[in-house]
């Protein structure tokens, strides 16, 4: 059964930057689509620590907490981007739960100029749990409840 959002303040948003390069596009000089995954992922680490949150390898050592990792996506593709593209990837997190929560991104690419408004090249949304290790064996996980500290620090 899903969990229930948990009604808290709206949260911050974070912009990361991405500059597309040659190697990130297919032949027809379009960004390759896991690339978005990459850049969202790496978008989403830029968030929490961005919100003064301790890299996930010094929260294991005080915690338990391993990371987030994702449990669910969705994404929509809006207009393609290649090398020499500027994109700001904008990440919040949109719903709290007990364990998990969603995290919404928007991607998208500055003018060339550095006028105007930014095209749309991407939404996103995904679902991801809070993780520590399961009692007994270092290689599966389990999600633990979202620790209160963590939640004031990205609303």
């Amino acid at each position: 059964m899903p969990e229930t959002p948990v009604a808290a303040p709206a949260s911050r948003t974070v912009v990361h930057h991405v500059r597309v390069e040659f190697g990130d596009c297919d032949p027809a000089r379009i960004v390759w689509f896991p690339n978005y995954f990459r850049w969202i992922d790496a978008a989403s680490q830029h968030f929490f620590t961005t919100c003064g949150v301790p890299p996930w390898h010094e929260l294991e050592k005080t915690t338990g907490i391993l990371g987030t990792p994702l449990v669910d996506t969705q994404a929509r593709f809006v207009k393609t981007a290649s090398y020499g593209d500027l994109l700001q990837i904008e990440a919040r997190v949109s719903a709290w739960r007990r364990s998990s929560f969603t995290q919404s991104y928007r991607v998208l690419r500055a003018q060339p100029d550095g006028t105007g408004a930014p095209d749309l090249i991407m939404e996103c949304e995904e679902v991801r749990i809070f993780a520590a290790h399961r009692d007994g064996d270092d290689r599966a996980i389990r999600a633990v409840p979202i620790p209160e500290s963590i939640r004031a620090l990205c609303t």
